[in-house]
């Protein structure tokens, strides 16, 4: 039984993918599934506190990630 959540596999697709033309997409993909399962949680238990963290830790990740997405951006158009 896969207990993982589909954000959860989105959030890692993101953080993991090495092609910079994809990341910036793929962060996206990622928010829609944690805005999802979010909306989950308004229609029942609220989630666990594990879960809850982890939610939190991937959305800092994922600003992050689109900190450098936009970082490489500028230097290929200024390169």
């Amino acid at each position: 039984m896969n207990t993982e959540h589909d954000w959860l596999r989105l959030y890692k697709a993101a953080i993991l993918e090495t092609d910079w033309s994809k990341i910036a997409d793929l962060i996206q993909v990622a928010e829609n599934g944690i805005k999802a399962r979010l909306n989950e949680f308004s229609a029942n238990h609220g989630g666990t506190p594990e879960e809850n963290q982890a939610i939190v830790d991937a959305l800092h990740g994922l600003e992050s990630l689109r900190q450098e997405v936009d970082a490489w951006q500028k230097s290929e158009r200024t390169g």
